[in-house]
């Protein structure tokens, strides 16, 4: 043992070196290759260690070890990795706080304040004690500590995957992630100040309020200007993603110019911009895409590439530094998640997500410790002990997560909402039809259809119907229905969402809407409507007056004047007679589920003819205590029209009744508030008679 000991403190801080004879004598320098290499990693390890129950995460961190410069040396760390890598570590910090609920983040605020204080402060105690024992002045121990108290959400991907994001524990963890770090980069920031000296009035006057004002500015000036852009420019899905992407780096470079980590600005971004995005929609889809199998992969593997594990050996004191900022850093996270717990009462499952969730040490470790290492603060004993400590807590983080998620998954009160709804309403997969007639102005109708598809695992079944009654169909018009359909069955599939495309030449456009609907067993209906009928509709009927008279299944008939994703309150109004009728239920499931993956509140108000009904909220079944529930009495529609605000999502009823000549098959409700209200957004949710 001593032989190899001497061994490995002599040699080349490098394993190119023991294996020199059978390497490449210089590393790979082709762009081409070099991107083979990157991408055959993230292919092969997380498929690799997978295989034997292990986190991805964890191969992609080793593999970049074994090819990096203290490895084999196939690659080196040079300028685009460290690119590639920075942008992937701001893609996830963006991605947790795209998966960070506001509406959570309220209703735990106290919880996650008290975690994100006693991660902090545990660590920074333990860290300066710890350090100073060691013989690190108290500066240097200060900024160890600080090191301590950060983590890195390296295991995010994990929790999202195994559907834990919106339970209570992992909100908390992530509220608490933003307060710790923020604190912790402040350290940073005053321990460089007072090292160089600079630690003056000036410094603490320009810090506090530049940093108020940079957090209000994101979290009240983005979400205001996105949902200006997308209301403009909401049918351009390119345009949508540049924007999201160019508000990750705005922000992010705007947190450097005030002297704290972009890290933080890049989570402050994906809190601020997630009630603008659907969680089921494709642009969530395709951000989540990108980040999770290209930029955070390079950041992972950027991490590894870090990591010389033989330069622990060169000196005994090495081992001892590493050693305790190891123990250190893993108790100091472990005790706030075990003290949390025990004052929130989680379970263990909880506390261990926690404890994983919280004990990475990666970004704003390998950020301040550079900085300081850099200014001469600490010297490489540290930097060595540091990489020790990255490496076993980016290690221990996702097997924790993956270990202990699964535990808490099903059990999780927030896990799969939707999910979780369609099963207590005993609500089918649905099978939904959508007629579109020109995808780039029917977008809100196949968003609507894909967000309910897919909440309940169902299937998206866009139609296109030509008539012959006229005239034969001509060639023109059939390629023109291959392209239509082409682009909603891309949207589908943008939104990883099982499709059945449908072409139909038929009598009418109605007659082929009914009969595709029961040939292809469709159990909802979603169409367009223009928000008022006229004389000759009301007389003749038009095509959706003829198919809500002879329906055999729900139909959702909708009126969109703004893209669904800027909804910020889905608002549910019926009249008291409705909240005991069957189809009220459905009505809910699907109000509570369009809520729930738009990020927005949801009210519901009752108009009431019955004074005695007052205040008998709870003659609502289905409703939870979460939701407000307003009581009026009055006119239906005065009373509607009177609440509603711009962004609003008006969903109201509507059972069918025997035709009446000279009226609009929905009633005249629907039309009186499209009319009084030309800037908001409704849904009919129209139910047939019962045979």
């Amino acid at each position: 043992m001593l032989y190899l000991w001497n061994f490995l403190a002599v040699s080349s801080p490098s394993l190119r070196s023991l294996f020199a004879p059978f390497l490449p004598d210089a590393p790979v320098t082709d762009p081409v290759a070099i991107f083979l290499v990157i991408m055959a990693i993230m292919l092969v390890a997380p498929l690799l260690f997978e295989r034997f129950r292990l986190p991805g995460i964890v191969g992609l961190i080793l593999a970049g070890v074994i090819v990096g410069p203290n490895g084999f040396g196939f690659l080196e760390r040079d300028t685009t990795i460290v690119l590639l890598g920075t942008v992937g570590l701001l893609f996830l910090m963006f991605m947790a706080g795209l998966e960070t609920s506001l509406d959570d983040l309220k209703l735990n605020a106290k919880k996650a304040v008290i975690f994100g204080l006693a991660t902090f402060a545990v660590p920074m105690v333990l860290g300066i004690v710890a350090m100073s024992l060691l013989g690190y002045s108290f500066l240097s121990a200060v900024l160890v500590a600080s090191c301590f108290a950060s983590h890195t959400l390296l295991a995010l991907p994990i929790a999202s995957k195994l559907g834990i994001m919106r339970s209570q524990s992992v909100t908390v963890t992530l509220g608490g992630t933003l307060i710790t770090n923020v604190l912790a980069l402040l350290v940073l920031a005053v321990v460089v100040k007072a090292h160089q000296g600079n630690l003056t009035l000036s410094f603490w006057l320009f810090l506090l309020p530049s940093l108020g004002l940079y957090t209000f500015a994101t979290l009240w000036g983005v979400p205001r200007l996105g949902r200006w852009f997308f209301r403009r420019f909401g049918h351009d899905e390119g345009a949508e993603f540049t924007f999201v992407v160019a508000t990750l780096f705005v922000v992010s470079y705007f947190a450097k110019l005030i002297e704290i980590e972009p890290i933080i600005g890049a989570f402050l971004a994906g809190i601020s911009i997630t009630q603008l995005i659907p969680q089921l929609s494709p642009l969530m889809n395709r951000i989540q895409f990108i980040g999770n199998t290209l930029f955070v992969p390079f950041f992972l593997i950027s991490v590894g590439m870090l990591v010389n594990p033989l330069i622990l050996f060169q000196e005994p004191r090495s081992l001892l530094v590493s050693a305790v900022m190891i123990g250190v850093s893993i108790v100091a996270k472990f005790l706030p998640a075990w003290g949390a717990s025990k004052l929130f009462r989680f379970d263990f499952a909880n506390m261990m997500v926690m404890f994983g969730l919280s004990v990475a040490q990666a970004a704003s470790t390998l950020a301040a410790i550079t900085v300081a290492y850099n200014i001469k603060l600490v010297d490489q004993l540290t930097v060595n002990g540091t990489i020790a400590m990255i490496l076993v807590t980016c290690i221990a983080s996702p097997w924790i997560t993956a270990r202990w998620g699964q535990g808490m998954k099903n059990s999780s009160p927030k896990a799969a909402p939707a999910q979780s709804s369609a099963s207590s309403t005993g609500s089918p997969h649905y099978r939904i039809l959508v007629p579109v007639a020109n995808p780039s102005t029917e977008d809100n109708l196949l968003q609507l259809a894909l967000i309910l598809a897919k909440s309940t695992d169902g299937t998206l079944l866009p139609l296109h119907v030509l008539s012959d009654a006229y005239a034969p169909v001509s060639a023109e018009a059939k390629q023109q229905q291959e392209r239509l359909l082409a682009a909603a069955e891309t949207i589908a599939h943008a939104a990883v969402t099982d499709v059945e495309s449908i072409g139909r030449v038929d009598d009418s456009i109605d007659k082929g809407i009914l009969r595709t609907a029961q040939e292809r067993n469709a159990n909802l209906l979603i169409c367009g409507w223009k928000g008022y009928s006229t004389y000759r509709d009301n007389f003749f009927g038009s095509v959706i007056d003829n198919v809500a008279r002879r329906t055999l299944v729900p139909m959702l008939i909708t009126r969109f004047t703004q893209p669904i994703s800027s909804t910020q309150r889905v608002f549910l109004a019926i009249a008291d007679t409705e909240a005991s009728s069957a189809s009220f239920q459905q009505t809910l499931f699907l109000t509570r589920t369009l809520a729930i993956e738009l990020k927005a509140s949801l009210q519901v108000l009752q108009i009431l003819s019955n004074p005695r009904l007052a205040n008998a909220a709870n003659a609502i079944p289905g409703l939870g205590e979460d939701v407000p529930v307003e009581q009026i009495r009055g006119n239906f529609v005065n009373q509607v029209a009177q609440l509603l605000e711009r962004d609003d999502l008006l969903v109201i009823t509507h059972n069918a009744h025997p035709e009446r000549l000279n009226m609009p098959t929905l009633g005249v409700e629907p039309e009186a508030i499209a009319r009084q209200h030309p800037d908001v957004s409704i849904i009919i949710a129209h139910f047939p008679r019962p045979v």
